[in-house]
């Protein structure tokens, strides 16, 4: 009898000990498949907000070359009414959009590059050439900073 009792005893640890480890290994493997799903949720979130970034530079800088053209083409005098200053308007108001959604979604060195560019470019809309160099030379500058900046935000 006592060897049935050791055989009845060892199958039951021997279940024990299967069962234990089977609950580890299943526990181990949905944890994993949870982790690896997050990492998948992680990295197509980071992915769509850089393409959207991406766009935003692409806008901006679209519309910054509106407003570059509004300023090489800007005519000595207008009146209201004239097509010049109403196109420019609509740009310009463009350009101020896209300059605060270069804020919201980009860290700060891109905006103050932005922010930068679009001070200066707006300047040169309305107020016409400064006396010195010429507008396409003073705008490359800011310019090429910002778009270095947005290169490093997105990289």
């Amino acid at each position: 009898m006592t060897v049935e009792i050791w055989t009845a005893v060892t199958s039951l640890g021997g279940v024990a000990i299967g069962g234990g480890l089977s609950y580890l290994v299943q526990r181990t493997t949905q944890r994993t498949a949870v982790q690896i799903e997050q990492r998948k949720q992680e990295l197509a979130l980071a992915e769509s907000r850089r393409a959207e970034r991406l766009a935003m530079v692409e806008r901006f800088v679209d519309v910054a070359a509106e407003a570059e053209r509004c300023a090489f083409t800007r005519p000595a005098q207008w009146q209201d009414g004239d097509a010049w200053p109403t196109r420019a308007q609509d740009v310009m108001n463009r350009f101020w959009v896209a300059e605060r959604m270069i804020r919201l979604l980009f860290p700060t060195p891109v905006h103050d590059a932005a922010r930068a560019y679009f001070l200066l470019l707006n300047g040169a809309v309305w107020e016409g050439e400064p006396n010195g160099p010429a507008v396409r030379d003073l705008l490359e500058e800011p310019r090429l900073r910002f778009l270095d900046a947005a290169r490093e935000a997105l990289d």
